[in-house]
């Protein structure tokens, strides 16, 4: 590419903030490359998320049966029942722990390796995992077991942040949406894979459960063989490799033509605006004002996320099942209906977010479920009296969970990489994946409390956090549907009580300079096609 000048860079930053450039038709801009880079990395990383949140369901007799004889093999007795709880309890909830450790983590792994070698480095802890875990009956070890577990959730912790932030800045703004919803759809196939392979005739017995641990081995070795020869991402090759002939060369790969200028200018346009802001901190982040309530928005939707009660129904599904007349043998059957509905309704989501919006799916989502939240509670408290009542609460339950995958399943994901500019985009996927994990943990640390205190009526908790999502998306939460950063940033200033100009900025004040030093440091950052080092 030909320097850029600082006019130039003038009538760029005009025309991102005047509006934007009419797209291209949504079809055209899935190129092969960035179709492989979405599936690719999605079955790698949150499909094993998904996985690895069912998969301990269908065996969960029997690896306490191997907790019990390793107890009995090591200390010459039977281990007693709440020991044995507690270590089945670890054994689940640690794998949130592990999820925490992974989104801490995440932010220096980003900025020193880059997305895409991130999520490569990461399936070390994947491949790892699975041989701890799949080896612990043999090796007569329920430590191997546990330890695997945490592992694999340092790994879930990572994917869940460099993934979304990979598939933001590789895809086109007008299919942003679309891309992002992969990750969701891909938790949603991994969730009904953990079920399928966990019936009988597969790996769900007494002797073959260790193999489907085993598996998680599988799609890390696909990520490890086809990601390495997609590019990296051509924002951060640009923005903070400041790389302009890779990125140029990763913006033709993934959006398969070859004049990319209008893309690479308006990347260098963004990188103008904020030429003088170093990679922020995560206190850095929360102390800004103007993205404020771009941060509280990312920890009410994720915390929403976690707290409106999907992991309730999970518990829930074998006795409702149960109590409508379903055989328990049968039940793991019945059960893989929770996981084709979850499937197809973030499918589906997938489907029309660039056309409804994601306001739209997000808050009709969550009002979804409290209907469904609402009518479950009458259908258990009274289905001992009324017969049909039984198959009424499955529809809800299949209902809840539809409702769920429709947009906060998803969504939340997507706008965290919407919201915030390439040198805030890691802080705040660290804040929304700490806000994700602790919020997972506290559910399955308080939920059996709130169940066992209010029975059936324990629903009408989680409607009441979807209502309070609901409403303060309704009045908070502007439309990112095919807008740019800019236009993201407007929307929240009068919000933010900064101008649009500081909105824009979006710097701390001692670290902004004269526009004669702006100027003259822009100019000097482009020199024989590579952008040279910007950020002071």
């Amino acid at each position: 590419m030909e320097p850029a000048a600082a006019p130039e860079a003038d009538t760029l930053v005009a025309r991102e903030t005047g509006g934007r450039r009419a797209g291209r038709s949504a079809s055209s801009n899935w190129s092969g490359s960035l179709i492989v880079a979405s599936l690719t990395g999605a079955f790698g990383s949150s499909f094993l998320y998904g996985y690895n949140l069912s998969v301990v369901n269908a065996p969960a007799v029997y690896i306490k049966k191997f907790y019990n004889e390793t107890w009995e093999r090591r200390y010459g007795f039977s281990v007693d029942e709440s020991t044995l709880t507690l270590l089945w309890s670890v054994t689940v909830s640690i794998f949130a722990i592990g999820g925490l450790v992974g989104a801490i983590i995440v932010t220096p792994i980003v900025k020193f390796f880059g997305r895409k070698c991130t999520l490569l480095l990461n399936n070390v802890f994947a491949v790892t995992a699975a041989i701890l875990m799949s080896l612990s009956q043999l090796a007569g070890s329920f430590e191997m077991l546990i330890l695997g577990r945490i592992i694999m959730g340092v790994d879930a912790g990572i994917s869940l942040s460099a993934l979304p932030m990979y598939l933001s800045e590789i895809s086109p703004k007008e299919i942003r949406g679309s891309l992002g919803q992969v990750t969701a759809i891909f938790i949603c196939v991994g969730v009904f894979m953990g079920q399928v392979l966990g019936l009988p005739e597969i790996f769900g017995t007494e002797s073959r459960w260790p193999f489907l641990f085993a598996v998680i081995v599988v799609p890390a070795l696909v990520q490890i063989v086809i990601l390495p020869f997609l590019p990296e991402s051509p924002r951060y090759l640009l923005l903070e490799k400041h790389n302009t002939s890779k990125a140029e060369k990763a913006f033709q790969t993934f959006l398969g033509k070859d004049d990319v200028s209008q893309e690479v200018e308006e990347v260098l346009a963004e990188s103008r605006v904020q030429r003088n802001t170093k990679l922020v901190s995560v206190l850095q982040l929360l102390r800004t004002r103007a993205v404020r309530w771009q941060v509280i928005t990312v920890i009410v939707t994720m915390g929403c996320y976690q707290l409106c009660g999907l992991n309730a129904i999970w518990y829930y599904t074998n006795n409702i099942f149960s109590e409508a007349g379903i055989n328990r043998e049968t039940i793991p059957y019945v059960t893989l209906s929770t996981g084709a509905v979850e499937t197809l309704a973030a499918v589906s989501s997938g489907l029309v977010i660039e056309r409804l919006g994601r306001r739209p799916l997000l808050i009709g989502g969550f009002g979804l479920m409290i209907v469904f939240f609402a009518v479950l509670t009458v259908s258990l408290t009274l289905q001992n009296n009324v017969s049909w009542l039984p198959y009424l609460s499955i529809f809800c339950i299949l209902a809840i969970i539809a409702s769920f995958c429709i947009g906060p399943g998803g969504i939340p994901f997507v706008l965290t990489g919407e919201f915030f500019q390439q040198s805030q985009r890691p802080a705040a996927f660290m804040v929304a994946g700490t806000v994700n994990w602790l919020s997972n943990f506290a559910v399955g640390l308080l939920f059996p409390f709130i169940q066992s205190g209010l029975q059936n009526y324990c629903f009408l908790v989680f409607a009441a956090i979807c209502f309070a999502g609901a409403t303060y998306l309704f009045f908070v939460l502007p439309e990112t549907k095919n807008k740019t950063l800019s236009e993201i940033s407007h929307a929240f200033a009068k919000r933010n009580k900064v101008s649009l100009e500081m909105q824009e900025m979006n710097h701390y004040p001692e670290e902004r300079k004269s526009s004669a030093e702006q100027e003259s440091n822009f100019t000097s950052s482009v020199d024989n096609g590579e952008t040279k080092q910007a950020i002071m």
